[in-house]
């Protein structure tokens, strides 16, 4: 049945998109090329809107009536909602961080919550009464971190779609193949979306989609990886979700750094940094796959390492951090001090 609604929704979400395309154009919710952004002409930026009709087709037909789906329908809702406003007119980001606290809030509420992880020992870690904000915080900082990659043709659904196809298949491996479903519900309907939003694209997801996304994805870690007793469950979606966390970490040191807001915009994000690098546009978006599915594929090998192994694993995937953030300058281009010293040694 999980491939079966994977096909449906990806079929749904091709047939959507060109009418949501139309649609776009014609209530003015378009793209305006400037100096910050890569594209250079007019896009329809409503693109989020097949993903979740396509999404909600999935829902009616193939989740049970026995799941309490309340509190993710009713924050997802909130974050559609705010994320359409945006893409039509562009609102304040307080607007928009207001609306994602709202969706995160209700979310909480319903149930859904960071209340414990587990430790390499194999103890258990219980947050109390601090599950509700740390949740919020969750929700919020992936929901944003998505938001934030979307920034190249493909980009934003391209790493979407590889995080939730690993967060479905950790789901199946654990035995807990609701969150699984609806993990494929939603690749599904993003990568029918793909098809129309790959470079060169026909059309953007804008903030209705990025933000739908990012809230999915962060509710589904929740549901699905915090709380499953057999690993350091902590970790696990973390890495899944490496290349936006990585991003978005950044960004806000950069700023801070820099002395400036940290909703002030720039070209320092990874894909503006491997551009200027020399990469083409394609080029650029598949490097970004490429390293999103490593991290996918470290989670995997993480659920399955020993002690040592995952230790040894993590420390790999620090350096590896490390580097992308000193090649590409993610912070400044004269932060090296890795590659000095890889330098100093090879002298």
């Amino acid at each position: 049945m999980t491939i079966f609604a994977l096909v449906i929704t990806f079929i749904t979400s091709l047939i959507v998109t060109p009418f949501v395309k139309k649609i776009a154009f014609k209530i003015g919710a378009i793209d305006q090329p400037n100096n910050r952004k890569v594209h250079k002409q007019v896009m329809p930026r409503l693109g989020g809107l097949a993903i979740v009709i396509s999404f909600a087709t999935g829902l009616i037909f193939f989740i049970p009536d026995t799941m309490n789906a309340w509190p993710i329908l009713v924050g997802a809702l909130f974050i559609v909602v705010i994320g359409t406003l945006d893409d039509i007119k562009e609102i304040s980001p307080r607007t928009k961080l207001a609306g994602q606290l709202l969706a995160a809030a209700v979310t909480v509420m319903g149930g859904i919550q960071i209340d414990y992880i587990t430790l390499p020992s194999g103890e258990v870690l219980h947050f109390g009464y601090f599950a509700i904000p740390l949740t919020i915080i969750w929700i919020v900082g992936i929901t944003n971190a998505i938001n934030l990659i979307d920034g190249l043709d493909g980009l934003a659904a391209g790493v979407s779609s590889i995080a939730l196809l690993t967060i479905s298949g950790l789901a199946l491996s654990m035995g807990n193949p609701l969150i699984a479903l609806l993990s494929l519900l939603v690749l599904g309907s993003t990568v029918g979306f793909l098809v129309y939003n790959f470079y060169p694209a026909k059309i953007f997801m804008g903030d209705s989609g990025s933000l739908f996304l990012g809230y999915m994805i962060s509710v589904l870690a929740v549901m699905g990886l915090f709380k499953n007793v057999a690993m350091f469950s902590l970790i696990i979606p973390i890495i899944i979700l490496g290349v936006p966390i990585i991003d978005t970490t950044f960004a806000i040191i950069r700023r801070i750094v820099q002395k400036r807001p940290l909703a002030a915009p720039d070209r320092l994000h990874l894909h503006h940094c491997l551009i200027k690098l020399g990469f083409t546009h394609r080029q650029t978006v598949i490097i970004i796959y490429t390293l999103s599915a490593l991290f996918g594929l470290a989670a995997l090998i993480f659920t399955r390492a020993t002690l040592w192994g995952s230790t040894l694993l993590l420390v790999a995937i620090l350096v590896l951090v490390e580097l992308i953030v000193e090649v590409t300058g993610l912070i400044s281009d004269k932060y090296r001090p890795l590659l000095h010293l890889i330098d100093g040694r090879k002298k």
